[in-house]
């Protein structure tokens, strides 16, 4: 395990700990854990380098980042100037980022140094890593099971302890999901509080970035350093929003709202004794919990799964073989690139999605399915703004299930429903982290703690406040 990153930080600038040291300890992690496949890349040289340039400037006594020296690993699909960005996709295998993602110039400027690049479901599509094209992350708990997705990686590597933290993309629940799966801290802040530019699209109205880390304090550290306006991304919110680590307190009282539907959905026994534990933690300690129910949450999972692939195969259509994924073997030939890239280049979920978003934009559908579901979505925010009128936070399990086992899940559908849980915060935007809730003799199991838009610090504040509850020895 590593030191909390203002620990790790307080050594790095008082010259207790090099970050050589920190890298090596890194790098050698990556290496030893290799065979569970949660690394796309590595970037050992350029790491070392930036590494010694602060240990100089700490050993004459200059002023460094708040993260200086502090590895970290981002999913692949944040754009970096080092080496590739591929998105796990044969699409982008060879491809090369001519500018670097806005979070990661952010934590970089801050002295955090970007080791690697995490496996993730191509393009961001799915919930397991399956769809990676390159290979299967497996989950840290078991090998025969997966870490989930599409941040299965970047869970993985923090469970593994490679880094302190990672960054992810959470368009459905892409990073609360595989942090409940892998025992971690995800967390998904309010839609527009970091900057999206230099991340590979998937569904532009709902992707959003944040962290996967072991604690809640190491979520608001980075959380604190990458929110904020961007001039390059429109979609981004006033800073005034941003996640402040001075606001972020112990909460002693709340009114939270148990999610009805959340426990009709056919839950596994560990989730629900987890979700129960939880519960009956926070009443202990004086917190106000009863039921409320959210009457069009059902149709969330179909609502996004039109949403969701009407954006895809939009944002996917700059992929045409002739901007992206020339074949190394035909790349002056831009026929056989087209059919390089767009059809053997695309995996099965891809293309399905794409199929998918093209027929439901298509004439003649578009009333039937887009605008029935994006009135459906305006529907789901009403009602959970209604909510919030009434409760200060929701609470509910992550996902209904532990970590699933490879290869066992054959319906593209059945995979769908592992979602059941996360999209409808990513259809209304507003924030969510999942935390690991400490259960003997059981793979790891997540519980959601959900907040209104824009109320991020109040909501990393409960969550500091459960995280404590829970690891609190009765």
């Amino acid at each position: 395990m590593w030191p909390s990153l203002s620990a790790l930080a307080s050594d790095i600038n008082g010259g207790k700990v090099k970050a050589v040291d920190l890298v090596n300890k890194a790098l050698k992690k990556i290496d030893e854990d290799k065979d569970y496949n949660a690394i796309i890349s590595v970037y050992k040289e350029s790491a070392l380098e930036k590494a010694q340039k602060i240990d100089e400037l700490v050993k004459k006594g200059q002023k460094v980042g708040k993260l200086a020296g502090i590895p970290f690993i981002a999913k692949d699909n944040f754009l970096t100037i080092e080496g590739y960005t591929t998105a796990a996709s044969n699409v982008l295998k060879n491809y090369r980022a001519v500018y670097q993602s806005t979070a990661v110039n952010l934590l970089e400027d801050q002295g955090a140094i970007c080791i690697a690049k995490s496996n993730m479901d191509a393009f961001a599509h799915g919930s397991s890593t399956e769809n990676s094209d390159f290979f299967t992350t497996s989950n840290p708990y078991d090998k025969n099971r997966v870490p989930g997705g599409s941040s299965g990686g970047s869970a993985a590597s923090v469970a593994l302890s490679m880094v302190p933290f990672s960054i992810g993309t959470d368009t459905g629940g892409s990073i609360r999901q595989p942090a409940s799966f892998c025992g971690v801290v995800g967390y998904k802040p309010t839609y527009g509080l970091v900057s999206r530019s230099g991340v590979i699209a998937m569904a532009s109205s709902t992707d959003t970035i944040g962290t996967i880390t072991s604690n809640v304090l190491d979520a608001v550290t980075v959380m604190d350093i990458i929110s904020g306006q961007d001039k390059l991304d429109s979609t981004t919110l006033p800073s005034k929003y941003k996640i402040d680590s001075n606001k972020i307190k112990i909460i002693k009282k709340a009114k939270i709202g148990i999610i009805k539907e959340y426990l009709d959905y056919g839950l596994d026994d560990q989730v629900r004794e987890g979700l129960s534990l939880t519960i009956a933690k926070l009443k202990n300690a004086g917190y106000e919990l009863e039921e409320v129910s959210i009457k069009s949450l059902p149709l969330a999972l179909a609502v996004y799964y039109i949403l969701c692939p009407a954006e895809v195969s939009s944002n996917l259509s700059r992929y045409d073989g002739q901007r992206y994924g020339y074949s190394e073997a035909n790349s002056l030939d831009l026929e056989s690139s087209y059919v390089e890239s767009r059809t053997n280049g695309f995996g099965k979920e891809a293309k399905r999605r794409i199929m998918i978003g093209t027929y439901v934009l298509s004439s003649g559908y578009y009333e039937a399915y887009y605008k029935k579901a994006q009135l459906v979505r305006t529907k789901l925010i009403n009602e959970f703004n209604e909510v919030f009128n009434k409760y200060d936070f929701l609470i509910g399990p992550t996902v209904p299930t532990v970590a699933f086992e490879k290869k066992s899940k054959k319906d593209p559908l059945e995979m769908y429903l592992n979602d059941i849980m996360t999209v409808a915060i990513n259809l209304t935007g507003v924030p969510a982290i999942s935390l690991p809730v400490p259960l003997e003799n059981s793979l790891p199991v997540g519980v959601q703690l959900i907040a209104n838009q824009k109320k991020d610090n109040e909501l990393l504040s409960l969550a500091l406040s459960v995280e404590e509850i829970l690891n609190r020895e009765d």
